[in-house]
């Protein structure tokens, strides 16, 4: 197994290995990349405030760093199969400090909603270096580098909503900014340091694929089965996620009388899910993807349902602990889904990646309007139900794949 040290060129046939440090160093920079498209959601009353901003207008504080996410998981992060990726990660991490201090230093909307655009492009580095670690790591190893990868990604979201809510309480708003600015540019020089040099061009030496090519070729990946099950499959997980978290905090106000700071608190011990993607990734490892698959949606249903009995019961504690197990699902069956996806076409991860997580996306949106306007209509009892409606529909496609695989000759 040759070294991934720094300054090593590394093509993409041969995976060349990856250390427990690398893998640690990798979590944590997913989880600090991908909070910049976080932070803003605990905040939209202080900078609408601030920014004397229209109420109607106030909803894109959100949205505009989304769009830009989900812009470049389509138009960026394909490049991580021809462009060096070391060298990608670094150009994006730059523009997403541009994009923070711009934030931080805005002084009108229009200007906060274009740093904002700004910020979501730029943190599409972190779906960069996600196929990168699957590259790095042996096929026997795979599963467990992509749920650690993966829960320090998914416990960057879940902290950062929390974090930002007790620093903008103390500090303002823009301090959360100011912060994540300098953060960023600490990441870039160690990133610089300590990843390898992956060249993907070299596999193209004879005939270097056009960008056009490269975007058109992820039309025909969406004809692989496997990939457009995957995609379902976490886009209900992920529209029961958002759907959660975008309704709780106004259930968790209305019933319990909690402050903004006891909804962080409440969010930040839901955090704990995020444990469960490296035990995922090992599961995986051992041939357990199917049983992973068909457990998830379940226990997701349960959850929500559970938690209806709890919003009514009063039972705190209920709530609490069901949120860290709905999140533990979500992780359990991103990581098994992207170790699926990553073994179909090793040379392509980076275009099936920004596919899958940009479809991902969509489902989490429509699952945040869903879950906005069902408790409006019908309370955390609406909410709930259609939480478990999403789990039992992906537990239903689930049970259809075994007949839609084509035996092998």
């Amino acid at each position: 197994m040759s070294s991934t040290a720094p300054g090593k060129v590394v093509s993409a046939p041969t995976p060349p290995g990856i250390t427990p440090r690398l893998t640690a160093v990798l979590a944590v920079a997913c989880g600090a990349i991908i909070s910049n498209i976080y932070y803003a959601q605990p905040l939209v009353a202080p900078i609408s405030r601030s920014l004397h901003m229209p109420v109607r207008l106030s909803g894109l504080v959100v949205t505009l760093s989304q769009l830009g996410f989900g812009a470049g998981l389509l138009l960026v992060v394909p490049l991580a199969d021809l462009l060096e990726n070391r060298r990608l990660v670094i150009v994006m991490l730059a523009v997403t400090c541009l994009g923070l201090a711009g934030v931080a230093l805005s002084g009108s909307t229009d200007t906060f909603l274009l740093a904002a655009f700004v910020v979501g492009l730029g943190s599409i580095a972190a779906q960069v270096l996600v196929p990168l670690a699957a590259h790095l790591a042996p096929d026997d190893q795979r599963g467990r580098v992509i749920g650690n990868v993966m829960g320090g990604l998914i416990g960057g979201i879940m902290l950062a909503r929390p974090l930002a809510s007790l620093l903008a309480a103390s500090f303002g708003w823009r301090t959360v900014f100011e912060v994540s600015c300098v953060g960023m540019m600490v990441l870039a020089v160690v990133l610089r340091r300590v990843l390898p040099v992956r060249d993907p061009g070299l596999d193209h030496q004879d005939h270097r694929p056009r960008y056009g090519q490269l975007l058109a070729s992820m039309l025909r990946m969406l004809r692989l089965r496997t990939l457009q099950r995957r995609i379902a499959y976490q886009m209900l997980a992920f529209a029961a996620f958002n759907l959660f978290w975008t309704a709780i905090p106004l259930m968790l106000a209305e019933r319990f009388g909690l402050t903004q700071r006891g909804i962080a608190l409440f969010a930040l011990a839901g955090a704990g899910g995020t444990l469960a993607a490296p035990l995922a990734g090992r599961l995986a490892d051992r041939g357990l993807t199917r049983q992973l698959t068909l457990m998830v949606p379940v226990m997701m249903a349960a959850c929500f349902l559970t938690t209806r009995w709890a919003a009514g019961a009063g039972s705190l504690l209920v709530l609490v602990a069901a949120s860290v197990i709905l999140d533990g699902c979500v992780q359990i069956n991103q990581v098994t889904s992207q170790r699926v996806i990553y073994a179909l076409q090793p040379q392509a991860r980076g275009r099936i990646n920004g596919i899958y997580m940009a479809m991902m996306f969509v489902g989490g949106a429509c699952g945040s309007s869903l879950g906005t306007v069902t408790e409006a209509d019908g309370g955390w009892a609406l909410t709930a139900l259609a939480g478990a409606g999403l789990g039992l529909l992906a537990f239903a496609l689930v049970l259809t794949e075994r007949a839609s695989v084509p035996r092998r000759p």
